[in-house]
Order: C-alpha cells, then structure tokens, then sequence
C-alpha cells in the first residue's frame, strides 16, 4: 500500500530547507540605499510638478510673478559634503525658505512632514530623509543642465525650468528647459541617474 503523506520528520526538514533557502535569499529583497535615493527624489521632482499645476502663481500685477514658481533645489554643506534638497514655493520671493511661519515648504502627504530639513535636529517636523547622505550614504550629486546650485521649476502646465529665474532678471520663459537633463547621484556602490525632460517634465531614473 502507497502512502501518501508526510511524516512529521520529512515536514519539519522540508521547513528547515525552507527556512535556510529564505535566509540566504534575504539580502535580495532588501532595499538598496542608492536606489532608494533616487526613487525618492524622482517621486518628489513629480510631486514638486504636481503641486505647481494645481497652484498657479501667474499674476499680471505682478512682473516678476514667477519667482513664486514652486521648486526642488538641492544643497551641499559641511565637510565632509553633505547632500540634501527641498520641496518649496518661494512666496515672499527671498529665494530661500521661509523656516520661521512654515508657509513655503511642501509636506509629505505620506507622512505629514515638511519636505525639507529643518534648522533643529529636535524638530518633529524635521523630515531627515531629505538628507540624502545621512539617509542614503550619497557622496555627491552632479546637473547637466545648469551652473551653480541645482535647481528646478515648474509652472502650472508642468513645465520645467532651470535655476536662471530665480534672480528675477531674466524674462521667466527664457528659463524653460530646452535639453534632458540629468541629476547624478553616487553613493560607494554605484550611481544613479535621474532625467527630466524638457516640455512635459518627465522624470525616469537609470542605473549606469
């Protein structure tokens, strides 16, 4: 007579293969900090995009109406250099973020926090994935597309601009980006490369 079930002793090897396979195979499944970085910053390069279609800031009162354009800007600091960026939109047009009301900075509608890092690292409201390398381990950040800081726009039809408006001396469309450009991020394992596209403001990331 065939039998046709287990013993106790075959399942528990057969959990113990299991078991072992599922170890060994873990690593895979982890998830890779460079690649982490990238997906979050492109996600917030769309998300910057979508909040300057539903906030127009066209003013015809006002001639230089686009400074208040929402943006992504990225910062490097300290020694070693660390790198981190923000969500804002520039209301009272000083070209930097209003830290004191809180008005400016965009919020993580996952989380609820400011999409920047705060001045106190006590602040609640302190969103520490913004720091790319304290975060992430990104040694460097380089733009294809611009001199100076890294900096992008968009105006309410999802229109990419380059950092070149912000000074309020040039005509606003003179600053629509023209070519793809390329955000490179590197960390020890590799680099990352994220491409926004002129126009439609396409964001894709690769990995070289």
């Amino acid at each position: 007579m065939k039998r046709l079930a287990f013993t106790l002793l075959e399942l528990v090897f057969v959990l113990i293969v299991i078991g072992i396979l599922a170890v060994l195979a873990m690593p895979n499944f982890r998830g890779h900090p460079l690649q982490d970085a990238a997906e979050q910053v492109a996600s917030h390069i769309r998300y910057t995009q979508h909040l300057a279609m539903v906030d127009d800031k066209y003013d015809p009162t006002d001639s230089t109406w686009y400074e208040r354009f929402w943006r992504i800007r990225f910062y490097e600091s300290g020694t070693p250099d660390t790198y981190y960026y923000a969500v804002f939109h520039d209301t009272d047009k000083e070209n930097n973020i209003d830290t004191t009301t809180h008005t400016e900075p965009a919020i993580d509608p996952l989380t609820k926090k400011y999409l920047y890092v705060g001045n106190s690292p006590t602040d609640a409201r302190n969103n520490k994935r913004m720091n790319l390398t304290d975060t992430y381990g990104i040694t460097n950040i380089v733009s294809t597309c611009d001199a100076g800081w890294i900096e992008f726009f968009f105006d309410n039809t999802g229109r990419p601009y380059v950092n070149s408006i912000s000074t309020g001396v040039t005509p606003p469309y003179s600053g629509l980006l023209q070519n793809d450009c390329n955000i490179t991020l590197s960390h020890v394992d590799g680099n990352a490369t994220i491409t926004i596209r002129p126009e439609t403001g396409y964001v894709s990331v690769t990995y070289p």
